[in-house]
């Protein structure tokens, strides 16, 4: 699978979150200081978007319910979530966020 542009790295303050929409993905991309990180954007309890959760550390918990997700795994690390949620290769190249659509 190839990687994909999705974005410029500016446009992520450090500890924000923006969800792309590319294809069938639905992915929350995370800029934690100069690291990207993308993970599945729908919470595996409920279909809440988690780029608009709270961010903490490496960490985001999802606003419907509160069950918070390793960003870095996609792991689940409180209830009610169980399951984890896909997450997907990064890169920075030139200032752009690329993106690899095959989930890890």
């Amino acid at each position: 699978m190839s990687w994909v542009r999705v974005a410029e790295i500016d446009a992520f303050a450090p500890g924000s979150a923006q969800r792309i929409d590319i294809g069938d993905h639905r992915v929350a991309v995370f800029r934690i200081e100069d690291d990207v990180y993308a993970i599945g954007d729908r919470c595996s309890h409920a279909e809440a978007s988690l780029s608009e959760g709270e961010v903490d550390d490496r960490e985001v918990e999802c606003p419907l319910h509160g069950a918070v997700f390793d960003i870095t795994t996609g792991d689940a690390l409180s209830l009610p979530a169980s399951r984890p949620v896909p997450t997907y290769q990064t890169r920075v190249r030139d200032g752009s966020i690329f993106l690899r659509l095959e989930t890890t």
